[in-house]
């Protein structure tokens, strides 16, 4: 549950911004978190999904309480279909993308919470 008692259903996120996780809105809201990230140098993880995928509805959950244990880092979804032009070169979801520095430093390709959980770890 997030603050409020809001819970992450399986394949939709809290609409709101959630301390340090948010949802792309669409392609020019995406690259302003780019910018963001790029600017700050904040370590953060984009996840790129799809609500048709269904990996990618199974760790959208797990996603956000990930988001929770890891404060240090800044964690985005952004849905494919919703950000078309920015997200055209990502080929499978869900794939996630790590930043550190400002710089893209690695990349994930499919499910498993615990891949993620230590993915993130090496990363925070």
């Amino acid at each position: 549950m997030g603050e409020g008692g809001e819970k992450a259903e399986r394949g939709k996120l809290p609409v709101k911004e959630q301390g340090n996780l948010m949802t792309a809105t669409g392609d020019e809201n995406l690259k302003d978190i780019f910018h963001t990230i790029r600017i700050t140098k904040t370590p953060a993880v984009i996840n790129y999904g799809a609500s048709w995928c269904r990996v990618c509805n199974q760790i959208l959950p797990t996603f956000w309480d990930l988001s929770k244990k890891f404060p240090k880092l800044s964690f985005v979804y952004a849905d494919i279909d919703e950000c078309p032009e920015t997200t055209q070169n990502i080929r499978y979801t869900p794939t996630f993308h790590f930043y550190r520095d400002g710089e893209r430093v690695d990349e994930m390709f499919g499910g498993g919470d615990e891949r993620l959980h230590d993915r993130l770890w090496l990363h925070s």
